[in-house]
């Protein structure tokens, strides 16, 4: 079960606690309503999110974070470090966005017990390369979300994925509708389900 950060359906909370694995993101804002398992959580370890989270002594104590057994890193430290100085001339505005704290959620992991999971940049070439075929308009970066479905669908190809509180909207420079089609595509294989629900907008680009 992956849950995203829009609001999750009335129910739901039921299906998402009996799943045998659940992945959560940043500051698992899914958690509570969203029930309360909390196998891993996939985090932004760029930029302001990743500093932000690391900063705050709440999201250390956050009893999702508490419990999560995993943390997963989204971007890979290389990937991000090749992107810093085409971005410092297309969007300056993101001069920090590039800011590396893997090491730091590493050691977290380390002072907490965690296993700590970076995950490849291959993961994120493939699905800008399954995007392409959408004709998004240009953008960043796909989002935290398509990027652990794309994991998820590589590294266990045989489980049943489902998904909760994907609205596919949010911060401007993720391509949302190129992803909606994309997952709508793998639904329409029979690899995600998704589970229906409203959606949460977040302007963060973290998100």
């Amino acid at each position: 079960m992956i849950v995203g950060n829009g609001e999750v359906g009335e129910g739901e909370a039921g299906i998402i606690e009996a799943a045998d694995f659940v992945v959560r993101f940043n500051d698992c804002r899914s958690y509570g309503a969203g029930g309360s398992r909390t196998d891993a959580i996939a985090v932004c370890n760029t930029g302001r999110p990743a500093k932000a989270m690391l900063g705050s002594p709440e999201w250390r104590a956050h009893p999702g974070v508490v419990s999560a057994r995993e943390i997963w890193s989204v971007r890979d430290p290389e990937k991000f470090a090749a992107m810093r100085v085409p971005l410092d001339v297309s969007h300056p505005d993101l001069d920090d966005f590039c800011d590396d704290y893997t090491e730091a959620f590493g050691a977290f992991c380390a002072e907490t017990g965690k296993a700590h999971v970076v995950i490849d940049k291959s993961i994120h070439e493939a699905v800008d390369a399954s995007l392409s075929a959408f004709a998004p308009a240009p953008y960043v970066v796909p989002s935290s979300g398509m990027i652990v479905i794309a994991e998820v669908l590589s590294k266990f190809p045989g489980a049943e994925v489902m998904l909760a509180g994907f609205g596919h909207v949010g911060w401007e420079w993720h391509p949302f509708a190129a992803e909606r089609q994309l997952v709508d595509g793998y639904i329409a294989a029979g690899r995600l389900r998704r589970l229906g629900g409203k959606t949460l907008v977040s302007s963060s680009y973290g998100a």
